[in-house]
């Protein structure tokens, strides 16, 4: 889905698959993705984020990052965009120790403040659901320590 924002409501027209409103002298569209995609890297910069998405989502992430090209920027985000306003649902993993509703808090204004700030759609809502927490010792876990556990 596609919303258009202009800087004025007359001669406004909706298609399928989003919104197209013109303006006096053009339109601009913006892609659910786009949008995605921002929510996403304002998310990931509030300290705290471990990781985006649930575990089948990271797992398929994990398997991306071994193939050539960019990461995948809307792990763990979906939005809802609409002619003037847009809805974000992130999925994030957090950091041991941090205090959830704080984190919460950041990611959600963190969100509505680069969304707002980068296309001109208010932000309705942003809602934050975290899947896990993750420490320090799942990172050591996971290494090989050389020695076999059995003989």
């Amino acid at each position: 889905m596609t919303t258009t924002a202009t800087d004025t409501a007359t001669n406004t027209a909706t298609t399928q698959g989003g919104a197209l409103a013109k303006a006096e002298r053009g339109s601009t569209t913006i892609s659910d993705v786009v949008v995605s995609k921002i929510a996403g890297i304002a998310a990931r910069e509030v300290d705290g984020v471990y990781d985006l998405g649930g575990q089948a989502a990271r797992v398929v992430g994990k398997i991306r990052e071994t193939l050539p090209g960019a990461p995948d920027l809307t792990q763990g985000v979906t939005v809802e965009v609409g002619e003037r306003q847009a809805a974000v649902d992130v999925s994030i993993v957090a950091d041991y120790g941090v205090a959830i509703h704080d984190l919460a808090a950041g990611i959600r204004n963190n969100v509505i403040r680069a969304v707002e700030d980068m296309t001109g759609l208010e932000v309705t809502e942003v809602n934050v659901t975290v899947h896990d927490v993750h420490f320090e010792d799942d990172d050591a876990a996971g290494e090989d320590s050389g020695e076999s556990r059995v003989q």
